[in-house]
C-alpha cells in the first residue's frame, strides 16, 4: 500500500474531528472547494460506491468529474479521480507530487500565522493526514477545473473534513454500526453524525436505514427545510447481481421514474439500493448538469469500485467487509452462489474493529476460516484474530503472512474469499500484481 513521503509523518497523528483546522486552512488558500458543485456523500456503508456511480454517469455525459473517496487500496493516488467521457484517472504521481508540495507549503505558512489553532502547550495544531488530503483533492479538482465533484465523507459526517462544502445535493446511504468510538454506541447517535452534512435547503437523499437513525435524520433536514428523498415507495430498487457477471435484471425507481433492465458494473445485492440513490441523485441535478436516460444507464453499466465483491480469480472472492452490515451483505451474496466446493475464509482485520461480528456473520457460508494479517499498522496478528473467533463454530487456523495464508487458502480447489479490510484487499491485490 503506497502512500508518500508528505503524507507519512502526518500517520501518527490519528484522528481529530472537528472542522475550524480545515476551514481556516482553506480560507487561507482561497477556498478550492467552492470552486465547483459538489455531490456530498456519506453513510456507513456504500458510500463509496454511490459517489463511483454518480461520478461515472456524469462523466458519460460528458462532464468533467472530480471524485474522492477513501481508504486506498493499493496507491494513495486512487482517493483522487477525474472522468470524463470514456476516459477516467486516478491523480498520476507526477500531479500528486505538485499538489502534496503546495499544500505542504501553505500548510507550513499557515500555521505560522493562524489564530486560535493552537494545542494546550501552545503549539500550532497542523493538518491530519486526512484533512491534509482532502485539501489536496480540493485544490486539485479547481486546477483541473472539474464540472462537478463527487466527495465521500470520511467518517461520520457533523466533524468529517469534508464537511466543509456548500454542496448541490447530499446524500446518507446506510447508517451501521462502525467507527463507534467516535460517533456513538447505537444508530440513533451515528445517524445524528451523519445527518451533519443536511444542509439548509439543499435536497437530501435518504436510503434504508434503522428506524432510530432515520428518525434523526428526518429531523435534521426538517429543521434546516432540507428536500427529503427517502427510500420506500417512491424510491425502491429490487434485483439480484450474485454472480461474478452481474445481471441486467434490476428494477431502479425514483420519485422521477422507473427503470428497468438496469445493467449495474458492481456485483451484490445491496448496489440496487446503491444504484436507487445514485439515480435518485442523478434525477435531482439541475440543468446546468442534467444526464440524458443513455448517460445514466451507461454510467451505471460501466462503473468500477475495486475491493467490494471483487472477483480476482474464478476461485479469488475478495471483499471490504469490515463491520457487521458489510459482513451481512457478504454474506447473502455467497448464498446465492452455488455451493459446489469447499470455501475458505481468509480474515484479517484492524485492532479497531469488531472481527468477531464480521466472522459470526460470515461463518455459515463458510467451511473453515484461516486467519492473517495485512500490512496496515492497525492490522492484528492471526493468533489474536484466531483467539477473536474462538466458539464460532466453524474451524478456525492462524495461517500466517498473507502469502502463507493465502497459499494455504487456493490448495484444494477451494473458493476462497478475502474479507475483514479494504487495506487486507489491497494487499492481496499488490500481492497478485492487479492493477
Amino acid at each position: 500500500m503506497k502512500t508518500h513521503p508528505i503524507l507519512d509523518p502526518l500517520a501518527m497523528a490519528g484522528v481529530k474531528m472537528g472542522l475550524e483546522r480545515m476551514r481556516s486552512f482553506l480560507a487561507s488558500i482561497g477556498n478550492p472547494q467552492d470552486q465547483y458543485p459538489v455531490i456530498h456523500v456519506g453513510g456507513t456503508n456504500g458510500k463509496g460506491s454511490v459517489c463511483r456511480m454518480v461520478g461515472s454517469i456524469l462523466a458519460a455525459q460528458g462532464y468533467k468529474v472530480g471524485i474522492t473517496t477513501s481508504p486506498h487500496l493499493q496507491h494513495i493516488n486512487e482517493r483522487i479521480r477525474v472522468e470524463q467521457g470514456d476516459h477516467g484517472a486516478a491523480i498520476s504521481d507526477a500531479q500528486l507530487d505538485a499538489v502534496l508540495t503546495r499544500i505542504r507549503d501553505a500548510r507550513d505558512a499557515w500555521v505560522r500565522t493562524a489564530e486560535g489553532l493552537e494545542t494546550g502547550r501552545g503549539e500550532p495544531m497542523p493538518l491530519t493526514w486526512f484533512e491534509f488530503s482532502i485539501a489536496a483533492a480540493f485544490e486539485h479538482f479547481a486546477n483541473e477545473r472539474v464540472d462537478v465533484a463527487v466527495v465521500e465523507v470520511g467518517m461520520g459526517g457533523r466533524l468529517d473534513a469534508t464537511n466543509v462544502v456548500r454542496p448541490l445535493l447530499t446524500a446518507i446511504v446506510t447508517v451501521g454500526l462502525d467507527h463507534t468510538d467516535h460517533l456513538g454506541p447505537d444508530h440513533a447517535s451515528i445517524g445524528a453524525e451523519k445527518a451533519g452534512i443536511i444542509k439548509p435547503g439543499v435536497p437530501v437523499v435518504i436510503g434504508p436505514l434503522p428506524r432510530s437513525a432515520l428518525t434523526v435524520v428526518r429531523a435534521q433536514a426538517r429543521s434546516v427545510g432540507a428536500p427529503i428523498y427517502e427510500w420506500g415507495d417512491a424510491l425502491a430498487g429490487w434485483g439480484t447481481t450474485a454472480s461474478p457477471d452481474g445481471t441486467t435484471d434490476v428494477h431502479v425507481r425514483t420519485t422521477a421514474q422507473e427503470r428497468a433492465g438496469v445493467e449495474l458494473g458492481l456485483n451484490g445485492d445491496h448496489q440496487v439500493v446503491n444504484a436507487a440513490v445514485a439515480c435518485q441523485l442523478a434525477d435531482l441535478l439541475p440543468a446546468k448538469l442534467a444526464v440524458t436516460e443513455a448517460a445514466l444507464r451507461a454510467g451505471l453499466a460501466r462503473v468500477r469500485h475495486s475491493g467490494r465483491l471483487e472477483w480476482l480469480a474464478p476461485d479469488l472472492l475478495v471483499d471490504g467487509a469490515h463491520n457487521p452490515d458489510g459482513a451481512s451483505t457478504l454474506a447473502r451474496y455467497l448464498a446465492q452462489l452455488p455451493r459446489d466446493r469447499r470455501r475458505t475464509l481468509v480474515l484479517g482485520g484492524g485492532s479497531d474493529k469488531d472481527i468477531r461480528s464480521v466472522a459470526v456473520a460470515l461463518a455459515p457460508q463458510v467451511d473453515r476460516v484461516l486467519t492473517t494479517a495485512g500490512s496496515h499498522n492497525k492490522a492484528r496478528s492471526p493468533w489474536e484474530v484466531a483467539r477473536e473467533l474462538e466458539g464460532i463454530h466453524v474451524p478456525v487456523h492462524p495461517a500466517g503472512a498473507l502469502a502463507d495464508a493465502l497459499e494455504a487458502a487456493r490448495t484444494g480447489g477451494d473458493l476462497v474469499i478475502v474479507a475483514g479490510s479494504l487495506y487486507l484487499v489491497g494487499d492481496v491485490r499488490e500481492h497478485l500484481g492487479v492493477e
